[in-house]
């Protein structure tokens, strides 16, 4: 999976390349393959480079991140590296859309742990008009009761559905593109990356900001990385979250077991350094890939989730609140950044969706 930076080539000038990247320059493949194929010996250096931009758009702070696993399992699709697909034999919970009040409960553990966002996560192809119209009364209490940024993660939509949520008061979609257009195919058959395209499409046109991102580690080669990076680019998105593939046994990657930790790191500063004023999130699969070198990782991104994930356990809040400590930083507090504050720190105006 990982190719090796040719000997002939000299060693990429970190700092410079981030200093064009502040002064407005785009990441070409070539440099973008590059930070991937660095050496180890080469990582402080890229990651300082890296800091620099991150320090620029977001200086010490911290977005911490709340998910409430909604739905889960029973789900037609075959994604092969979702424990709740069809095709997984994974032992995880089995539950329909929950109800209101144990939506509330996630949205007091989500205040409880220092999160500005809460993200409401429901397995399946997409919801129906009768669970969005549930989420969205729901929602519409939880914004009344606790101002919490919410994200809503619920799989295709269409844009009546996407209307509806952002009537209630959800501020964010999350649908992750997963990986390339070319290497697409070979993680899912029962939907398109077309079809992910036109939900960040309808989504963005009802007006809601837009969460995407991408799993590192399902056997795709490093220019898929740079690819989905600048397809990212492209769609000017919000926030970008990359999960790192946490392989899970009964599932078709579960035998995908290739990262370390330096690679981690390298892919995040491929997509610091490709979209320097997004929201960069370390996601899933964090505690087992880069495990003992994870607060390294906020050097880059600048907010992670705290507590677990879908079906899998994270590390304790308290350990995340210490490492956020120990590195100098701080967690944000009080009322998230406004759509209009985000586009102000683009240093272009954003692109629109194309499917």
């Amino acid at each position: 999976m990982f190719e090796s930076l040719s000997s002939e080539q000299d060693p990429l000038r970190w700092n410079e390349l981030a200093g064009r990247v502040l002064k407005g320059h785009q990441l070409t493949v070539d440099e973008g393959l590059s930070i991937l194929r660095s050496n180890d010996e080469d990582l402080l250096d890229l990651l300082a480079a890296t800091y620099r931009i991150r320090r620029t758009y977001f200086g010490h702070k911290v977005h911490l991140y709340f998910l409430k696993n909604a739905k889960s399992g029973l789900c037609p699709e075959d994604c092969g590296y979702c424990s709740q697909s069809i095709l997984s034999e994974a032992e995880i919970p089995r539950y329909a859309l929950l109800n209101e009040a144990k939506l509330m409960e996630g949205a007091e553990r989500a205040v409880a742990t220092q999160s500005r966002t809460y993200c409401i996560v429901a397995s399946g192809r997409g919801p129906s008009n009768r669970e969005v119209e549930h989420i969205a009364n729901t929602v519409a209490k939880i914004k009344e009761k606790f101002g919490l940024h919410i994200c809503c993660c619920l799989g295709l939509l269409n844009s009546e559905q996407a209307v509806r949520l952002k009537e209630a008061g959800v501020d964010r979609i999350n649908h992750n593109l997963n990986t390339s257009r070319s290497f697409y195919d070979s993680i899912c058959s029962t939907h398109s990356y077309e079809d992910r395209l036109r939900t960040l499409q309808v989504a963005r046109a009802a007006g809601l900001e837009l969460c995407s991102g991408l799993i590192v580690g399902m056997g795709e080669t490093d220019r898929d990385l740079v690819d989905v990076a600048f397809e990212l680019r492209s769609l000017s998105v919000h926030s970008t979250p990359v999960n790192f593939l946490h392989s899970i046994d009964g599932t078709p990657l579960a035998r995908e077991r290739n990262l370390d930790p330096r690679y981690c790191l390298k892919a995040l500063c491929l997509f610091r350094l490709a979209n320097p004023a997004v929201e960069l999130r370390i996601s899933g699969g964090r505690e087992v890939n880069l495990r003992s070198m994870q607060a390294m990782g906020l050097y880059a991104a600048n907010s992670m989730f705290v507590s677990d994930y879908l079906t899998t356990k994270g590390q304790s809040p308290e350990e995340d609140f210490a490492m956020v400590s120990d590195l100098g930083f701080e967690i944000v507090i009080g009322d998230h950044e406004t759509h209009s504050e985000w586009e102000s720190a683009q240093p272009s105006p954003a692109a629109e969706v194309v499917s």
